[in-house]
């Protein structure tokens, strides 16, 4: 199961008065997640607990323990989502901007910094459902989305991490569109068992 799928960030990753800063391809993701365990994942699920039901004994049915586990979770997963979705606030990284807001770096920036050792990275501010460490893409609320915010080419940000503090020197700043990662299936979803069991 991808970790996209199951995390869920903290209370205190909603932001300030629980806004949940978000790009559209994020709040899209988001969007597609909730459809597919509302439309597709919970019905399957509860056709295999309907079924499991039929057999008997519920105490001893592993399928109607399991399914009837998974059924709470998918719950709680959708109310998460919601949630999130209902409090969302986007940002375009991809909008005109003009003054400040063009040159230092804000939610939805693309900054490249070099650190003290000399390497090269880059990284886009995203909201804390979007974060995809492969692809580079860091919270606004994490320690690194923290340093770089308000930051403009030639500025040095200050990263305070577990490890301790490092200066990192600011490159460039710049907008443009986040590809964030569409939603998949998970591997092993319900819904795609059944289907693959039916021939679709």
């Amino acid at each position: 199961m991808r970790k996209g799928f199951t995390r869920q960030p903290k209370p205190d990753e909603a932001g300030p008065q629980g806004k949940n800063y978000i790009t559209p391809g994020g709040l899209r993701r988001l969007q597609e997640e909730h459809h597919f365990l509302l439309t597709r994942e919970r019905p399957a699920v509860t056709e295999v607990v309907a079924w499991a039901a039929s057999n008997g004994d519920r105490s001893e049915n592993a399928d109607y323990q399991y399914g009837k586990r998974r059924l709470r979770q998918i719950d709680g997963r959708l109310r998460f989502l919601r949630k999130r979705i209902e409090v969302a606030e986007v940002v375009d990284p991809e909008a005109p901007r003009s003054g400040m807001a063009a040159s230092r770096a804000y939610f939805g920036a693309t900054v490249r910094y070099e650190t003290a050792a000399g390497v090269e990275r880059e990284v886009s501010i995203v909201g804390s459902d979007e974060v995809d460490l492969e692809r580079g893409h860091v919270s606004w609320l994490s320690p690194l989305g923290r340093a770089l915010l308000k930051a403009a080419e030639g500025d040095t940000a200050v990263l305070h991490a577990p490890g301790g503090t490092e200066a990192l020197e600011v490159v460039e700043v710049r907008y443009e569109r986040i590809a964030v990662a569409e939603f998949r299936e998970p591997p092993g979803s319900e819904a795609s068992t059944r289907e693959r069991a039916r021939g679709k």
